[in-house]
């Protein structure tokens, strides 16, 4: 008897249906075929140990099993359920008439327990794409894939609830997630505030600036300065998630399974602050089977590099591309997966090997040969691609001692929330286009017009830093950012000189 049960595999951050096509005929045998991976192999001592903790027992017949499209590569645990409802449906131990409108995921436990997969939303996505009625899901990840409401997903814990809903037809409670709720449910509570830190305004309207347009940012300054404390503090500015930036967001989580168990949709913009022992695989992505690094992890997030120039030089410069991109393309011999990459950049570091350099009080013990090279570790077409440098100076005792308190990230999260919005108004239709530093030159043209000073004002910086043409953009996509946190439609020539003055490290006096 043939019967066929439906599964998902995800490649990227995309799942594919697969046909999972079980033949039971006279004989003794069990063949599984369609490119299976070691993990789907063995399946069948888990499913056997799990007929056997229930009641059933394995088909004395010839079991050949295949996953179509033969030549998609299926990997991981996730295809225990189907297969398993496959045999026994097969082998005429269970009634199963509608099964063909279910997809079945879910890893077995030697007793029969469904445990967690990861992909769960793609895997819903993709289903209700297709036209199936019902997904079956582990309980641990009903929530994340009810999120899409043109499906109805089936928590299960055990395989005898499977066994139970194909012999009765009787289908449980489809799982419900309202997602209105889910947002309104985001605890900021415990996020660091801007009230706390004293002084540095400058770095406060930067970093305002870099919220509301998207825009990378680096901070360079004494140990203690604050830049850390500062960086930190970013997330409580940022604006909330779209519905759109939250599942894509989700979609990546999902698929590295961190999602948590019983979570939904990811609704806080991720903050990633990797160590800087990290290899390079771990920043982009990859792997024998690919998964998405750490620059995916923070997509539509801030990614926080703390002490840049400690990071391997082969770490930051296979950024590059990912940072100009906001794409990561990982390419195998037979095939390549993307996934996406558009987070904010923040970092920090050290002005030379002491500390100290430009320090207004403290005395620099190093030659300029060694400031120097401690910031050749970053190299100059990595800097291009940060709008925003930034000089971070110690806060005098006075300021550190004052009882008043700074404006709050509340405060300063209104003015970014509106700036988002003119920007939504302006690309509205874009696809995956939500802030300024997503721009490309077609559209600098279109929304970013200078009047002839601005365009005087902008010629003398770039000759007299030596800019790149790549650098000449971001001041423009800066300005751009500046008027509107100003309610301004046009870019003045304050706004210009105001994005000029944050290319710190393109100026004379660094490093001799």
């Amino acid at each position: 008897m043939l019967v066929k049960t439906y599964a998902s595999a995800v490649q990227g951050i995309q799942a594919r249906t697969i046909t999972v096509e079980v033949n039971a005929t006279r004989g003794y045998a069990y063949n599984l075929v369609g490119l299976p991976d070691n993990a789907v192999k063995e399946s069948q001592y888990r499913i056997l140990s799990a007929y056997s903790n229930n009641g059933f027992t394995w088909p004395a017949k010839k079991i050949v099993i295949n996953m179509a499209p033969a030549d998609v590569r299926k990997e991981g645990s996730s295809f225990d359920l189907p297969l398993a409802i496959g045999i026994l449906a097969a082998s005429g131990q269970i009634e199963a008439p509608a099964i063909e409108r279910f997809v079945i995921m879910g890893e077995l436990s030697l007793d029969g327990l469904v445990k967690p997969v990861k992909g769960a939303l793609p895997i819903a996505i993709n289903a209700a794409a297709e036209g199936f009625e019902y997904l079956i899901l582990p309980e641990d990840n009903a929530r994340e894939a009810a999120v899409v409401q043109d499906i109805k997903v089936i928590a299960v814990n055990h395989i005898s609830e499977v066994i139970h809903l194909f012999n009765t037809g009787e289908i449980p409670e489809p799982v419900h997630v309202d997602i209105a709720a889910e947002f309104a449910r985001v605890d900021e509570l415990n996020m660091p505030d801007f009230s706390e830190v004293k002084g540095q305004e400058n770095v406060k309207r930067a970093l305002e600036i870099a919220a509301a347009g998207g825009h990378n940012l680096i901070m360079i300054g004494a140990p203690g300065a604050g830049k850390t404390m500062l960086a930190r503090r970013m997330p409580g500015i940022l604006p909330p998630l779209s519905l759109d930036e939250a599942l894509e967001t989700t979609k990546i989580h999902s698929v590295a399974g961190k999602t948590g168990t019983k979570a939904s949709l990811i609704t806080q913009r991720p903050f990633r602050s990797p160590h800087h022992t990290i290899s390079d695989v771990a920043m982009v992505g990859g792997g024998s089977y690919p998964q998405p690094g750490e620059i995916s992890l923070a997509h539509n997030g801030v990614l926080f590099l703390d002490e840049l120039p400690e990071f391997k030089r082969t770490v930051l410069e296979v950024m590059r591309q990912p940072l100009e991109d906001r794409v990561v393309t990982i390419s195998r011999a037979k095939h390549s997966v993307e996934y996406p990459a558009a987070v904010m950049l923040i970092a920090s570091m050290n002005p030379c090997p002491c500390g100290f350099y430009n320090h207004p009080e403290k005395r620099c013990l190093c030659t300029t040969a060694m400031v120097q090279k401690y910031l050749s570790r970053i190299s100059g077409p990595l800097l291009d691609r940060i709008d925003i440098h930034l000089e971070v100076v110690p806060v005098p005792f006075d300021r550190l001692a004052e009882a008043k308190t700074g404006e709050s990230s509340a405060q300063i999260r209104e003015r970014v929330i509106a700036a988002r919005q003119v920007q939504s108004e302006r690309f509205k239709g874009i696809k995956s286009m939500y802030c300024n530093a997503q721009m490309n030159s077609r559209q600098l043209r279109k929304y970013c017009v200078l009047d002839e000073t601005s365009m005087a004002l902008l010629k003398t910086a770039m000759e007299r830093l030596g800019l790149s043409a790549r650098a000449y953009d971001r001041i423009i996509k800066v300005s751009r950012t500046i008027a509107d946190l100003e309610g301004e439609e046009n870019i003045s020539s304050s706004h210009i000189a105001e994005a000029i003055q944050y290319r710190s490290l393109d100026r004379e006096g660094w490093a001799g």
